[in-house]
C-alpha cells in the first residue's frame, strides 16, 4: 500500500472520527443534533475536494477504499445491533413499494430518455442507479449492457447529484411532514439511491430524534439492494435476446454466474451478525466501557459510516457534475422525483400498513 493511499485512508478516518464527535458537540452547543456524523463527514470532504481539486487525484485509491470497504464493514457491524425480527419487519414490509419503484424507475428513465435524446444505455443506468443502489447498480448493469465510459459517467453524475440532495433533505422533510419512524424508514430506504447516503440520512434522523441504535431505513435499503440480483438477471436475459435477434449472440453468463457476480456478500455477513445477535451472542458487557458488545459494535458502525461518507465526498466535484451534460442530469432528476413522489404517496396512503 503506497503512502498516498494510506494517507487518504487515514484522512477519511480522521474526518469520520471528528464528524462522529460532532454530534455530541452539536448537542452541547444547540441542545439538539442538527446533522448526523456521516453527513457532516460528507459535507466536509465535499468542500475540501472542491476547494483543493488535487486531493481527489492524489488520494483517489485511498478514498475509493474508504468509501467501499468502510461502508461494507459498517453495514456488517450494524447487523450485530439487530435481530431477525427487526430485519423481517420493516425491511420485508417495504417489498411491494420497492418492486413498484423498480418498474417505475426504469419506465420513466427509458421513456423520458428516449423523448429527450439520451442514449438507451445511459437511461438504463440512470433507472437502475435510481431504483436499486446508485453507483453499485450502475457498475453492475454497465457490464451487462456493455455501456461506454461516457455513458457511465453521465449516469454517475446524475445519480450523485440527486442522491446527495435526498440524503441531506429527507430527515428534515420527514420532520416537517410529521412522518413516523417507520414512514421515514420507507421513504429513505426506498427513495435514496446509494446505501452510504441512506446510512447518512438515517444517522441524522436518529440523532435528531434520539432513537439510539434504530436502523429501520437501512433495513429497508438492504432488502432493496438484494433486488440488484433480479434486475441484473432480467437485463442479462433482455441483452441476450437482443443479441440473438441481431445475429450478434455470443456466449452469455449463466444465471448462476450472474448471481455470483452481483450478490453483495456484505449482506450475507450482515444477516450472519443479525443471526448471532438474535441468539444473544453480543449481549455480554464490555466491562471497561460499561456497555454491551452490541452497543459498542453499533458505535463502531457509525464511525465507519462517517469514514465511508468522507471517502464518497472526495469524489463529488461540482464542476464535473454539471459538465457531464444537461440532458442526463435532467433525466436523473425526473426519475428521482418520480420515485420520491411514489414513496411519499405510499407512506401517506398506507400509513396504517407501515405503522
Amino acid at each position: 500500500m503506497n503512502i498516498k493511499k494510506t494517507g487518504a485512508i487515514l484522512l477519511c478516518l480522521v474526518i469520520g472520527w471528528l464528524a462522529t464527535l460532532s454530534t455530541d458537540w452539536q448537542t452541547a452547543l444547540l441542545d439538539r443534533t442538527v446533522m448526523g456524523g456521516p453527513m457532516v463527514a460528507l459535507l466536509v470532504s465535499m468542500i475540501a475536494c472542491n476547494l483543493l481539486p488535487s486531493l481527489d487525484k492524489d488520494f483517489k485509491a485511498g478514498t475509493t477504499f474508504a468509501s467501499k470497504k468502510f461502508l461494507n464493514w459498517g453495514i456488517i457491524l450494524t447487523g450485530a445491533t439487530l435481530s431477525f425480527a427487526d430485519i423481517l419487519g420493516t425491511g420485508v414490509k417495504a417489498l411491494p413499494l420497492i418492486l413498484f419503484n423498480i418498474c417505475l424507475s426504469f419506465a420513466i428513465a427509458l421513456l423520458v430518455g428516449k423523448k429527450i435524446g439520451v442514449s438507451r444505455n445511459t437511461s438504463i443506468l440512470v433507472g437502475g442507479g435510481t431504483c436499486i443502489c446508485g453507483g453499485t447498480a450502475i457498475a453492475t448493469l454497465s457490464r451487462i449492457i456493455k455501456a461506454l465510459e461516457e455513458e457511465i459517467a453521465f449516469a454517475m453524475a446524475a445519480i450523485f447529484l440527486f442522491d446527495t440532495l435526498a440524503a441531506f433533505s429527507y430527515p428534515y422533510l420527514s420532520g416537517a411532514l410529521g412522518l413516523t419512524d417507520n414512514q421515514f424508514a420507507f421513504l429513505a430506504g426506498t427513495a435514496i439511491n446509494d446505501t452510504s447516503s441512506v446510512a447518512g440520512a438515517q444517522a441524522t434522523y436518529v440523532a435528531m430524534n434520539g432513537l439510539g441504535e434504530w436502523s429501520g431505513a437501512l433495513n429497508v435499503k438492504l432488502v432493496r439492494t438484494t433486488m440488484l440480483i433480479f434486475v441484473a438477471l432480467v437485463w442479462t436475459i433482455i441483452m441476450a435476446k437482443d443479441a440473438k435477434g441481431s445475429g450478434k449472440g455470443g456466449q452469455s453468463d449463466s444465471l448462476l454466474n450472474v448471481v455470483k457476480k452481483t450478490f453483495p456478500m456484505f449482506i450475507l455477513w450482515f444477516v450472519v451478525m443479525a443471526g448471532l445477535n438474535t441468539f444473544g451472542v453480543f449481549e455480554f458487557q464490555v466491562l471497561s466501557l460499561d456497555m454491551s458488545a452490541a452497543k459498542l459494535l453499533g458505535k463502531l458502525a457509525k464511525f465507519l459510516f462517517a469514514s465511508a461518507l468522507a471517502g464518497v465526498g472526495f469524489k463529488i466535484k461540482f464542476k464535473d457534475v454539471f459538465s457531464k451534460g444537461v440532458k442526463p442530469i435532467a433525466l436523473g432528476g425526473i426519475t428521482w422525483a418520480c420515485v420520491a413522489a411514489s414513496s411519499l404517496a405510499f407512506v401517506f396512503l398506507f400509513s396504517g400498513y407501515i405503522g
